[in-house]
């Protein structure tokens, strides 16, 4: 597909080829680190830069408006700044194409990660003749059907963008480093294959790169992902990236999706950090996130020196909230401004936060607008607990509690609160749902027990560790298991209780083998893929052997993994409820 727009490219310098540098555009003195692409080129005098930051495109070559639209936007203020000072640059956040087939009548493969997706979204990024960067989403190693693997997928995704490592590195200004960090697992991920997950290899090349750009050398990086890192304080979607463990960084991993966090305290270059991922538009307060807030406003937030920054998207088909926005950087030596393109208003700039640097370790940020949120909008943050600080009390929704904590009224959806278990894990209510939060930032991992169960339920935590309910029953005991019961209880261990005063019934909410609480519900897209052919089949073999009429219901369940009961001897495999008999 070629693009034929009406607006002429800008008039760059030689160097640069759709957007490419040449080899005789970069600096003498530039350096890669870890491997990666080089593309710290030869800077302009001027101290400024500007970067234009696309968030997911989700290109679907038969609805290209919206894009032609977007570009012919942003081509005249990509020219302005390119005559102001050269330094300018635009980086995608990922998710390339359409995750759907874009050819219904002619083939169900999904258009997201093949080949033609990624050449298509190049020939778009290109057309801007500028730079560009471009970071691996979630979607963008989608193409099953032509790829057997993650790595054959990723290999045509970096060679069509130009790029030697999924990772990047580009010098947009003196001292200023924009990186970025691919998603480069799919098929093999080990829950849902919608998590955006940055594989060891980067981790480890972008820790060094921090450690070899200093903040007290007077470095300034700019972060680009797909997904925003926990921690980040960024509005996130409960019904969908929340319950489903997608929502972070590598987020079904504690410590790895804790790193990038802690990264981002121990070292103050670290500026901003761009995602996008959730669909969601700018007018929020909270689609940006500062380091510091007035102590008036609330608790420490503990985020370094990083300014978190949401990312809305360009095409109107793909935006959860109607919105329909890109975000343009601009800054110099003294700091930097976060602005939205509003491509619903033709266009227009606004300002959305001023980042003034007070030195190498410090900076003030100023929001320039309150909330813009719309009568219709039913994308409300989600709850987050605070804990407090020395100059604060936690939120009114904590439950501070010794030894047993009883919530002893029926649950509702309007119930909020949230405590800590004695192993540190942090467990709440929110919309009728229990939820964990991570120890450390309180943000959400995710969905413990769904509104199904809880709603109409009372809760309590009671202590079941040794003090408490660790006796052997010489009587009663099987053989051979005298004292199991005792075995690696800790005096601290605890037991979650729903019960419910009508039925006379009570549910343990057993913690995962990790001792996480939140479920890795959904899993592997390729593992879910057969298994609803493995159904298919059955309903089909079930009509046939029992020589079924097409209007005759078919009642096909499947059994599989969870494990449901303490014995330590395997005597039976029933689901209770599903392939045998309720037990309540």
């Amino acid at each position: 597909m070629k693009f034929a727009f009406l607006l002429s490219l800008p008039t760059l310098s030689s160097a640069w080829v759709t957007g490419r540098p040449s080899s005789a555009s970069v600096s003498a003195s530039a350096s890669s680190v870890g491997g990666g692409r080089n593309n710290n080129v030869a800077l302009n005098a001027a101290d400024e830069y500007s970067v234009g930051v696309l968030g997911d495109l989700h290109v679907d070559p038969r609805k290209m408006e919206d894009y032609e639209t977007g570009r012919a936007q942003w081509m005249p203020i990509l020219q302005e700044d390119h005559e102001r000072h050269g330094n300018v640059a635009i980086c995608s956040l990922g998710d390339l194409g359409e995750s759907k087939s874009v050819r219904p009548d002619e083939t169900s493969e999904l258009f997201a990660g093949t080949t033609e997706c990624h050449e298509i979204a190049a020939e778009f990024l290109s057309s801007f003749g500028f730079p560009y960067e471009v970071i691996g989403g979630n979607h963008d190693l989608e193409g099953i059907d032509e790829f057997a693997t993650d790595e054959e997928n990723l290999e045509m995704f970096m060679r069509t963008h130009g790029k030697p490592t999924p990772h990047f590195e580009r010098l947009i200004a003196e001292k200023t480093l924009l990186v970025g960090m691919s998603s480069t697992v799919f098929r093999s991920a080990k829950y849902t294959s919608h998590e955006v997950t940055v594989d060891d290899e980067q981790m480890a090349w972008f820790e060094q790169m921090l450690i070899d750009h200093p903040s007290t050398d007077g470095w300034k990086i700019f972060v680009f992902t797909h997904a925003p890192p926990n921690g980040s304080g960024l509005r996130v979607l409960q019904e969908n990236h929340v319950v489903n463990g997608c929502c972070w960084l590598n987020h079904s991993d504690d410590a790895k999706c804790r790193k990038f966090i802690e990264l981002v305290r121990e070292h103050r270059c670290i500026k901003a950090w761009f995602s996008g991922h959730f669909h969601l538009g700018q007018d929020y307060q909270d689609s940006i996130t500062f380091p510091t807030i007035d102590p008036k406003d609330g608790p420490y937030p503990d985020r370094g020196s990083c300014v978190f920054v949401q990312t809305s998207v360009m095409r109107g088909g793909t935006s959860r909230d109607g919105r329909q926005q890109s975000r343009l950087l601009r800054g110099n030596k003294d700091g930097f401004e976060v602005c939205t393109v509003d491509h619903q208003k033709e266009g227009a700039i606004r300002v959305d936060a001023t980042i003034t640097y007070t030195d190498d370790n410090h900076e003030v940020g100023v929001y320039a607008h309150g909330d813009e949120a719309k009568k219709e909008d039913k994308y409300f943050k989600v709850y987050q607990p605070c804990k407090g600080d020395d100059l604060h009390e936690p939120d009114d929704g904590y439950m501070d509690y010794d030894g047993t904590l009883i919530l002893d009224k029926e649950i509702t959806k309007e119930s909020v609160a949230w405590w800590k278990m004695y192993c540190g894990r942090v467990l709440g209510m929110l919309n009728g749902n229990l939820i964990e939060y991570d120890p450390s930032t309180l943000a959400p991992l995710g969905l413990v027990v769904g509104a199904d169960e809880l709603v109409g339920k009372r809760l309590a935590v009671i202590e079941s560790g040794l003090d408490a309910y660790c006796e052997v029953d010489e009587e009663n005991e099987e053989m051979g298991m005298e004292g199991a019961d005792c075995v690696d209880a800790e005096p601290g261990e605890q037991a979650v209780i729903l019960y419910d005063p009508v039925s006379n019934s009570s549910t343990v909410i057993q913690p995962n083998e990790d001792g996480s609480y939140w479920r890795k519900i959904v899993r592997n897209k390729m593992i879910r893929m057969k298994e609803n052919r493995r159904i298919k089949a059955a309903k089909q073999f079930t009509t046939d052997i029992l020589a079924l009429d097409d209007g005759d219901e078919i009642n096909v369940v499947s059994s599989w993994g969870p494990y449901i009961s303490t014995v330590g001897t395997a005597t039976a495999t029933g689901v209770a409820g599903l392939t045998t008999p309720s037990n309540l």
